[in-house]
């Protein structure tokens, strides 16, 4: 019966120590020579960019003092010509091609042509192209005059220098790496003799810890990491119960990101349900309308309907699209915003002008408590910030009720004043538990009262967008049965006695 052969602690560090060292030098070799072979590639680029530019230069100097003719048939005529004198001038094998990619001339008439058709495509595209083959290296780069393709230009250089010089360096590390990788093993290999029965007590203590004994005090008491490893067990028995609740706790807390990241799609599909409803019904009405424009042309007064109709859906889909395709812009193209000093009064006074009318329609009273004041701000945002929040109010307001516009300015926790534009309504409120979601995108606090009003869960998100933007904010200040109050905050423009530009920021409606 063969004896199974067992290997020790110490053949097994000792092989971990050797696999070790093995490892860190072949790292360390194989980043230097990276680096080696990086440094190469960047100076040969370098080196190709240059010629690459000087052959620019030779050739739109000789294009503009010749005759002025075609690129094509300037190329032909002085091609061979301009390859030779760039390769004298680069000490390069040079070669030329048209912009179709036909040849136009070498330096080295014996030098053997490699196939470049698709390189060509490339440079036809304004782009720079490399070509290995073996210890050979063919650049081409485009030729330009001005925005016009001339033709490409091709070097021709030799890459055996710099393989030797590789090749050497690489068998440099194999000798040195293999006389520290034997002396390293032995030196490591007598340290961890000496070790090894401290090893085996923490090996010892840590199966303890996974038996559920936990330890009363460290194993091994030594001032070296050792020491600090038999101090790391003992801290680490006695943090696992710790730990488990923890982990519990972040398991709990998992569940709820999973919990909300179900509810906002459940919102997402809530809103393509929205407002692919929003879009099929108005379109639905203007496409009937057509239908009857169509059998009944000669009646004046289903002409001056349909028009109203048709104009009146149309501006309904353009909003909906507007405010879907404006949302979307600034969360993926962070939409570009044109802060200037904004005067407060005029801008609010006729946002309440523009929705009178709308406000008479649903029997609401608007009303404006106005000051004078100056924000730094994009007007054209912060119109739009305004209109929507007055818009809702109007919407979800109850009849005879009232829509009040008033701004003042405010002082933060730093002494910096703000401007705060109040928005109070006496509508219907939002729900406790929707106030917390009313800002976030896709959102409605209820489908049939939305789908009503023509809400798409986007106003709110694209003004709390729009605020972050101006470096303010956005919260709802109040909300109840009797109405709700919602809250823009600005940061206020003026000039210091020093005619230096001061904007003092908004404070945190959090």
């Amino acid at each position: 019966m063969k004896r199974k052969i067992r290997i020790g602690l110490k053949g097994k560090v000792a092989v971990l120590l050797a696999l070790l060292l093995a490892s860190v030098l072949v790292v360390l070799s194989t980043l230097v020579l990276t680096g080696i072979r990086e440094d190469q590639r960047n100076r040969l680029e370098q080196s190709f960019a240059h010629e690459a530019a000087a052959a620019n230069l030779r050739v739109r100097q000789e294009f503009l003092t010749g005759t002025r003719i075609t690129p094509d048939m300037f190329m032909q005529q002085s091609g061979q010509r301009l390859a030779v004198d760039l390769g004298a001038q680069s000490g390069l094998a040079v070669t030329l091609y048209k912009a179709d990619g036909l040849f136009a001339g070498t330096s080295l008439p014996i030098q053997p042509r490699t196939d470049v058709k698709d390189a060509l495509a490339y440079t036809a595209k304004g782009q720079s192209v490399y070509i290995t083959e073996g210890d050979q290296l063919l650049y081409l780069a485009p030729l330009y005059h001005a925005d016009e393709l001339l033709g490409t230009v091709q070097f021709h250089d030799s890459l055996a220098e710099q393989y030797a010089f590789y090749s050497w360096i690489q068998n440099l590390f194999l000798v040195t790496g293999a006389a520290v990788l034997v002396a390293g093993f032995l030196i490591g290999y007598l340290y961890v003799w000496r070790q090894v029965n401290v090893i085996a007590r923490l090996n010892q203590a840590a199966k303890e810890i996974g038996e559920g004994k936990y330890l009363v005090a460290p194993q091994v008491h030594r001032k070296d990491e050792l020491g600090e490893l038999a101090q790391g067990i003992y801290e680490m028995s006695e943090s696992i119960s710790s730990s488990v609740s923890q982990l519990t706790e972040e398991k709990l807390k998992l569940l709820g990101a999973i919990a909300r990241l179900q509810e906002l799609e459940q919102q997402q599909k809530q809103f393509i349900g929205n407002i692919s409803h929003e879009l099929k019904t108005p379109l639905t009405s203007i496409l009937a309308y057509v239908d009857l424009l169509e059998m009944y042309r000669d009646d004046p007064s289903l002409l001056e309907e349909a028009r109203a109709q048709i104009g009146k859906e149309a501006e309904r889909l353009y909003r909906l699209v507007e405010k879907a395709l404006q949302l979307s812009s600034m969360d993926i193209y962070e939409f570009e915003t044109k802060a200037e000093a904004v005067q407060v009064l005029p801008l609010l006074q006729e946002a309440v002008n523009r929705l009178q009318a709308k406000a008479g329609r649903y029997a609401v009273t608007m009303e404006a408590h106005l000051t004078e004041g100056t924000v730094w701000a994009d007007p054209e945002n912060m119109m739009h910030m305004v209109l929507n929040l007055l818009d809702n109010a109007v919407k979800y307001n109850k009849p005879g009720g009232a829509v009040t516009l008033s701004n003042h300015s405010l002082k933060n926790p730093n002494g910096d004043d703000c401007m705060i534009i109040e928005v109070v309504d006496t509508g219907i409120g939002i729900p406790a538990d929707a106030q917390s979601q009313i800002f976030d995108p896709f959102y409605t606090v209820n489908g049939d009262r939305s789908r009503a009003h023509g809400g798409t869960g986007l106003g709110l998100s694209l003004v709390r967008s729009l605020a972050e933007k101006q470096h303010g904010s956005i919260r709802l200040a109040d909300s109840g049965p009797n109405g709700s109050r919602f809250e823009i905050i600005l940061p206020i423009y003026d000039l210091n006695t020093e005619g230096t530009l001061t904007i003092h920021e908004s404070p945190d409606s959090n």
